[in-house]
């Protein structure tokens, strides 16, 4: 039994709620599945910051919900302290802005452990 986009979007909702930094992408940090996720891992982790991952390909109810809770038609996205930042193209751009970083800093995101 699939759950309502409601219930998807509240499961969403916490997830982005309860994490300063959130990426739905295809895959883990470790495995990423496409390369636009890579990237979005390789920019994360430029950064240094801690950030909590959600393999879209683990859960279809995520993976077509994560589209409508942004109304971005593409994995991954990025959300920084509950805000949708953009995927990975918008952050390339940010990041070789120095915007991402700047983001990062002014909402005090944690540093990665190690």
């Amino acid at each position: 039994m699939s759950e309502t986009e409601a219930e998807t979007k509240t499961r969403i909702a916490g997830v982005v709620g309860s994490n300063d930094v959130v990426l739905f992408m295809k895959g883990t940090p470790l495995f990423p599945q496409c390369g636009f996720s890579s990237k979005a891992v390789a920019i994360l982790d430029h950064c240094g910051v801690a950030y909590e991952s959600v393999d879209v390909l683990q859960d279809m109810e995520v993976r077509q919900g994560i589209k409508a809770y942004s109304d971005w038609p593409t994995i991954p996205q990025l959300y920084v302290k509950g805000e949708f930042l953009g995927g990975s193209d918008i952050m390339m751009e940010m990041f070789e802005a120095g915007e991402l970083q700047e983001t990062l800093d002014k909402e005090g995101v944690a540093k990665a452990e190690g």
